[in-house]
């Protein structure tokens, strides 16, 4: 499984929003890694902020 696709499981398994760090935690990857996901995520619409910092799929 690659990165943006861990992400994405552990958006998905949240039942809130949330900060790329926390992302970074329980997915096990570091934060550099997560950031560069969630950049190509966003840019692919697969992610959304509803409140500032704060992320969860679409």
């Amino acid at each position: 499984m690659d990165t943006k696709q861990k992400v994405l499981e552990v958006l998905k398994k949240s039942s809130k929003p949330l900060k790329a760090g926390e992302i970074a935690e329980k997915s096990g990857l570091e934060k550099a890694e997560v950031d560069k996901a969630m950049k190509q995520l966003k840019t692919e619409e697969l992610i959304v902020s509803p409140q500032r910092c704060m992320w969860t799929v679409k």
